[in-house]
């Protein structure tokens, strides 16, 4: 029978399948209590949350939240790292952190809803961050605004020098 807290585990598990933009299935081996602490306050502080489950538990919630593909991923020491916010997040916390140590290395991902497998989980963490293509969409669209703005005022600057020479044109044959 399952203990109530291990069903309040799966609960909130599950909630967080469902709800997060994303979740990172990571390996943590290797990494010692200081280093798990120091990867703890960057996840704090980019809002990533990062929780060690026991991959029973995984399993079960991920079978609650119609994650199948997910439970056969779920092998050795294991933890997830989530966002509500920004999906690429845990990945750029998990992947700065891991330039350091080589760990956490990412299993598995479910990026706004749809699951990456080991294969092809890489993707994921290549994307930049949503500031940084929101920025870029904002210069694309500043771009075209600029572009058209020189080209009306090329246009505005013909038509005042057809202007000029049409005045000039009728001093001269008035005077």
């Amino acid at each position: 029978m399952a203990t109530p807290e291990k069903e309040t585990i799966v609960a909130e598990v599950t909630e967080i399948f469902e709800n997060a933009k994303s979740v990172f299935v990571t390996d943590f081996q290797g990494l010692n209590v200081e280093m798990i602490s120091e990867f703890r306050n960057r996840c704090r502080k980019a809002s990533v949350g990062y929780r060690v489950v026991k991959n029973t538990l995984t399993r079960l919630a991920a079978r609650n939240a119609g994650l199948d593909e997910m439970v056969d991923n779920l092998s050795g020491p294991s933890a997830i790292a989530y966002s509500y916010e920004d999906p690429s997040a845990p990945a750029k916390v998990i992947q700065d952190f891991a330039k350091q140590t080589d760990k956490p290395t990412i299993k598995v991902a479910l990026f706004e809803g749809e699951f990456y497998g080991p294969s092809t989980v890489r993707e994921i963490v290549d994307l930049p961050s949503r500031s940084v293509l929101l920025a870029k969409l904002l210069g694309g669209c500043n771009a075209q605004i600029q572009n058209l703005v020189i080209g009306l005022h090329g246009l505005l600057s013909k038509l005042v020098f057809v202007i000029d020479a049409v005045k000039k044109i009728k001093e001269k044959s008035e005077a």
